[in-house]
């Protein structure tokens, strides 16, 4: 997997300070996409040990809230593969951290079987480990910059924890 970018200290991409991760790699194509540079799956740099070694060491401080993944999409096949096992990592290594994950599929897409397009052995895991999901493409039509935490009124922030324990969706808390 290879990602576009990384921001230390980001406010803007959850609750607190968090390190974003953009990764590389969409099949959305979502029109007045902010991001389209990272469409492109080979786009950026790779996702290697020593860059995500270097993530852990960075985010062990006790102001840093957790970790935010979006793209690009984070839940597309090939890139759950890379980061179920730094998600991984992150609970065991920093187990105080929340995973906050951005993904133009949504909560029914990502939990149906028979979904390939983004439903892997990887997901189930992946969602098991992730505090937030903020779920649905973004569109244009529905843009509004007043929105707390996501580009458009179709997308919906999920408390994970509370959807998989009730088996519906529960909007979190920080839900506009």
């Amino acid at each position: 997997m290879n990602y576009a970018q990384v921001f230390m200290c980001d406010i803007a991409n959850g609750i607190g300070i968090r390190t974003s991760i953009f990764v590389s790699g969409c099949t959305h194509h979502c029109e007045g996409c902010f991001n389209e540079v990272a469409w492109d799956f080979n786009y950026g740099k790779e996702f290697t040990k020593e860059v995500q070694d270097s993530l852990i060491v960075e985010n062990n401080q006790p102001y840093i809230d957790g970790f935010t993944f979006l793209g690009g999409e984070p839940m597309e096949i090939v890139n759950q593969k890379a980061l179920r096992p730094f998600m991984e990592r992150i609970k065991k290594e920093l187990p105080d951290k929340t995973i906050w994950i951005y993904s133009g599929y949504t909560w029914e897409e990502l939990n149906d079987p028979n979904n390939k397009r983004c439903h892997s052995e990887d997901t189930e895991p992946i969602l098991s480990m992730t505090d937030v999901l903020v779920d649905g493409k973004f569109e244009l039509q529905n843009k509004n910059i007043s929105l707390r935490f996501k580009g458009s009124s179709n997308q919906r922030i999920i408390s994970v924890p509370q959807s998989l324990k009730t088996g519906k969706v529960v909007l979190s808390e920080y839900e506009n």
